[in-house]
């Protein structure tokens, strides 16, 4: 029994096994859906306490599992990457983080079994391998950030209900913990549990320390900012102001925040839904519609045999995966990820160790006089990028030299494919339609064996002249064919021995080689500039939280802006080292490291606030300072919401392009233009024998 026929009964096997578990589920929901309408109530308990004993026993199976998967290292890194993804939704709850993980990876690794099951059955060998190491990292990048970003949803839901119930005992008690202890109790889980957390800091003996031991592991930066405002309301007292309460018009605006999250990311997920299946889809294809043009266009062969089929597969395969990543940074709604102190890479470190690599580095980074380090200098500062220029010139050679060796690498292996395919392919005959039978096929094989030793015999020279070439067919085949056949094929001997000698790396490809080089080469300083886009808009959400924190602060008598910018810092991602630079100058001078802190921070918005709080060192007031606050606050914050609606509208468009490119990609590329072109040359030949008949 052959390999493909064992992995369809076991296909067929699971298929009816998890039929029959689906028609025994329905039963058992069935039969207790009569029980309770019938009033059988003390059947639907016990059946309920029963669905209860098998859930613990399956979260029990799950945790052994777990604990089985840690001690073996190929399992143990796995299942160690999955839990870091989680880690932020669980924080703090170890039975649910472990539970979920070992959920995930199940669901994961039995979805990348199938797929390589049907791979496997479609065409085994080196093809199925590279084919199922893609879809295996499609599947678990795909599965694990649709469920992340459901469980994010979820939280940001829970959320705005969270702030409603603290806002109504708020008004009851008066007291911030006692709101965020009884509001907890009323939350969903994951909003509850995280609620508890902010409580349990709030209420510590050091309040500050557990807050920022609690910013370590927030999910996002609406409960930092929830947990912040409200440490600050239970430091410095609520204030009654126009607009009510400071501690609720801060609830209010974070509650307007999530929503206009939660509304961006539900339409972000409707337009661009289902498309990563779409751009994955054609990786099952491109065997079936091989299959399918070979057996119906003999003449196909020759192209999905030789160098440009594989060319063209190639390329199709590279759509498919740019396409998804593509389609990953698209549906992207979360931040950057950014955090101060971290990102840096340890291997580029220690290969700026040795002399040799240090020289050329240092040869190739420009001088410190030149315009072009400082523009350097100033993307690395403003994308965020915690690296130093030494060690992106690195990055950057590193790349260069993987590319250029990958694509003459490329190169020296489609060459040697198409001589392979030159000396072993079967003998091309003139039928366009159709297939060949088994005689004929055979036929065609023999005569591409006739020429192999032929060719061998003339010691593969690309000069072999006619008349030696004929002089050898006819003492090899002697009476077997007529003249016309002997000159024929004479003819495609000679053909094949000038393509056989015409395959070596030509110029032109060297060229295209360093071309794509220069391509990886220049893919670092690519990302820096994307990277420096997405920061911007993280840096004005920081900066519009900065605005509610101080909006709060500058109700507070007693308020310094030296104060205001430690607990600035203590809020800050994006903006901590240029806020921890300022606070380090600010005994030595509180203009100059305002100014310094300007300089740092480049974005207008956030250098429009500085300005503010250089008032306020002595002229006027921090309140009077910042009395246009709330208009500046409402305007943002309707500004960002007109970006959301032209970034959504935009990536939708984008995203549809770009899902359905592989798509395209594999029926104009891989079947459609194929096949016009060998209708084309197959004209030619037809087009030939006729003239030689006439």
């Amino acid at each position: 029994m052959s390999l493909k026929v064992i992995l369809l009964w076991v296909l067929l096997f699971s298929g009816g096994c998890f039929a029959l578990l689906y028609v025994a589920l329905w039963w058992l929901r069935k039969r207790n859906g009569h029980a309770l309408r019938g009033g059988r109530i003390h059947s639907v308990r016990e059946g309920r306490k029963g669905k209860a004993v098998l859930q613990r026993h399956m979260q029990s199976g799950m945790h052994k599992l777990y604990t089985l998967g840690m001690r073996f290292p190929v399992t143990s890194g796995y299942i160690t990457s999955v839990r870091k993804r989680l880690s932020g939704l669980h924080a703090y709850d170890e039975y649910k983080l472990r539970l979920e993980t070992m959920k995930m990876t199940l669901f994961i690794w039995v979805a990348f079994a199938c797929s390589g099951v049907v791979l496997l059955m479609m065409k085994p060998g080196l093809e199925f391998a590279v084919l199922a190491l893609l879809c295996g990292v499609v599947i678990n990048s795909l599965i694990l950030d649709m469920a992340i970003s459901r469980m994010e949803k979820r939280l940001l839901a829970q959320m705005i209900e969270l702030f409603a119930n603290v806002r109504h005992h708020y008004h009851q008690h008066g007291m911030v913990e006692e709101a965020i202890s009884e509001a907890a109790d009323l939350a969903g889980a994951e909003a509850g549990r995280h609620a508890r957390l902010i409580h349990e800091a709030l209420t510590d003996a050091d309040p500050h320390e557990a807050l920022e031991r609690y910013y370590e592991s927030a999910p996002n930066r609406f409960l930092k900012a929830f947990a912040g405002i409200s440490y600050m309301v239970m430091e410095f007292g609520d204030r009654i102001e126009e607009g009510g309460s400071i501690y609720l018009k801060g609830l209010g605006s974070l509650a307007r925040e999530i929503q206009l999250e939660l509304l961006r990311r539900n339409k972000l997920d409707y337009l661009l839904k289902s498309l990563n299946v779409i751009a994955l889809a054609p990786v099952f294809f491109t065997m079936p519609i091989e299959r399918w043009a070979r057996s119906s266009f003999p003449s196909m062969d020759e192209f999905y045999q030789g160098k440009w089929g594989f060319i063209t597969k190639l390329s199709v395969y590279i759509v498919i995966i740019v396409s998804y990543f593509l389609l990953q940074k698209l549906q992207q709604t979360d931040e950057t990820g950014y955090r101060s102190g971290k990102g840096r890479r340890v291997w580029e470190q220690k290969l700026y160790r040795f002399p040799i690599i240090r020289n050329v580095v240092d040869a190739l980074i420009p001088q410190q006089h030149m315009p072009s380090y400082f523009q350097l200098t100033r993307l690395l500062k403003e994308s965020g990028a915690e690296v130093k220029l030494e060690w992106l010139y690195i990055r950057r050679i590193t790349l260069f030299i993987a590319g250029l060796v990958l694509s003459i690498s490329m190169v020296f292996i489609l060459h040697q494919a198409e001589e392979t395919h030159i000396l072993h392919a079967p003998v091309q005959s003139g039928q366009m339609f159709g297939r060949l039978g088994p005689a004929e096929e055979k036929e065609a094989f023999k005569q591409s064996e006739i020429d192999r030793k032929m060719m061998h015999a003339l010691n593969m020279r690309a000069d072999s002249t006619y008349e030696q070439t004929y002089a050898a067919l006819k003492q090899v085949s002697g009476s077997r064919y007529t003249p016309e056949q002997l000159s024929e094929n004479t003819r495609r001997i000679l053909q094949k021995l000038e393509a056989w000698n015409a395959e070596y790396i030509k110029w032109w490809e060297v060229l295209i080689s360093l071309v794509a080089g220069y391509v990886a080469y220049q893919m670092p300083m690519l990302l820096l500039y994307l990277q420096r886009k997405m920061r911007r808009l993280d840096m004005r959400h920081e900066v519009y939280q900065f605005q509610t924190v101080i909006s709060i602060l500058r109700a507070m008598e007693r308020m310094s802006v030296e104060e205001i910018l430690e607990w600035l810092n203590r809020f800050s991602v994006i903006f901590k080292r240029p806020l921890q630079k300022c606070l380090l100058h600010y005994e030595h001078g509180p203009e100059a490291a305002l100014d310094l802190l300007k300089e740092e921070a480049p974005l207008p918005e956030f250098q429009r606030l500085v300005d503010k709080l250089h008032l306020s060192l002595g002229k006027i007031t921090i309140r009077e300072a910042f009395d246009d606050l709330d208009s500046h606050m409402s305007y943002y914050f309707e500004q960002r919401k007109q970006e959301y609606e032209k970034i959504i509208d935009s990536k939708a468009i984008w995203g549809r392009l770009i899902g359905f490119a592989p798509m395209y990609g594999l029926i104009f590329l891989y079947l459609v233009i194929p096949l016009i072109g060998m209708s084309f040359v197959q004209m030619d030949s037809y087009y030939e024998q006729i003239q030689k008949i006439q």
